[in-house]
């Protein structure tokens, strides 16, 4: 696995690929431009971890790829979880900052093995690589087809595997709290860090999972609070989903 390998990523674009790389070493600050996913993280991987696979077919530790992982800021919770852990990205900036970080900040003992991987799910795929889960989180509505996208994470899953995918929904709200508010009145993202069409609604979720083979079995919102991110019925902005292979 060499990250200087070319490599013609398709499922994410290159404008979206080059924002991300352009905040690559700014992702580990907490007040930085990607303190949203700093705040809602531990949120996230609890949730994500409830409805992991504890182990792989053996005693071994369950592999999980957290695809689109930027600069690891899953990848290293998924790790300390005690996982093993593959993070994928198609951003070369993102992964140096994420080997960067992992060097000067080690894992504690007990913490699952951890690489990353500079390139795209359609590599992975056509090495007809598997794993015991997929980890898509906020990525989804960045990539060009997320239909197609589905369809790769289920390929990647191996039998009866685990798709993890959390992402915003498509509503007036979100539009409201997601896109303006975030962006452009408290300037919690950088502008043009999401596109409201682009957004997904569970249904429409739902849909692409289905027809990629995939069963959910477990969806929640997620909406922050004044102790925190908090998980909730309410699934109008942010929202968190779970699936199992066919």
């Amino acid at each position: 696995m060499n990250a200087t390998t070319p490599h013609a990523p398709s499922s994410v674009s290159d404008e979206e690929i080059a924002r991300f790389s352009a905040l690559a070493e700014q992702w580990w600050n907490p007040s930085g431009p990607m303190r949203p996913l700093h705040a809602m993280n531990a949120l996230r991987i609890d949730w994500a971890s409830r409805h992991l696979p504890l182990r792989g077919r053996t005693t071994r530790r369950a592999k999980i790829l957290d695809i689109g992982c930027g600069a690891g800021l899953a990848s290293e919770a998924l790790a300390k979880a005690g996982y093993d852990v593959l993070g994928l990205d198609a951003s070369a900036n993102g992964i140096a900052a994420a080997r960067e970080h992992l060097a000067t900040c080690p894992l504690p003992e007990h913490a699952g093995p951890l690489h990353y991987r500079n390139g795209s799910a359609e590599d992975l795929v056509a090495e007809g690589c598997e794993f015991d889960a997929v980890v898509a989180l906020e990525i989804i509505e960045h990539v060009t087809d997320p239909a197609a996208f589905m369809d790769m994470l289920a390929q990647l899953a191996g039998p009866k595997g685990t798709v993890i995918v959390s992402t915003m929904n498509r509503t007036l709200r979100s539009l409201a709290v997601g896109k303006i508010g975030a962006e452009y009145i408290l300037r919690l993202l950088p502008v043009g860090t999401h596109e409201w069409r682009k957004f997904i609604q569970p249904s429409e979720l739902g849909q692409y999972a289905r027809a990629a083979g995939l069963r959910m079995t477990a969806i929640a919102g997620m909406a922050p609070g004044p102790m925190g991110w908090k998980e909730t019925r309410d699934l109008g902005i942010n929202y968190i989903a779970a699936f199992t292979k066919y």
